[in-house]
């Protein structure tokens, strides 16, 4: 059984990056890596690396991550206890 980020576990070096930077958010229990579409892209401006916060769920946030080849859906799980401010440092690291 796959351990650590769930079913999809790859994506590319700045993918990882972004991933790494969220993962740093006090706050932020962990990142999993959901399904990924190709051809797809965040936005105009939409780089390798990018990472564009969609909106809140139980437990935690919905994004999506571009890479190389299209994106790829992300979810963060957060701490019960988080605090307010959560949003606002997730969104410092999202294009906006």
């Amino acid at each position: 059984m796959a351990k650590g980020r769930g079913r999809h576990q790859s994506t590319d070096k700045e993918g990882k990056r972004t991933i790494a930077a969220i993962e740093a958010v006090s706050g932020v229990e962990a990142v999993f890596i959901n399904r990924s579409i190709g051809g797809k892209s965040v936005g105009r401006s939409g780089a390798a690396g990018d990472f564009k916060l969609q909106g809140e769920t139980p437990g935690g946030f919905r994004g999506i991550l571009q890479t190389s080849k299209g994106i790829q859906e992300i979810f963060i799980r957060v701490a019960e206890n988080s605090n307010s401010n959560l949003r606002d440092q997730l969104l410092t690291l999202s294009i906006r």
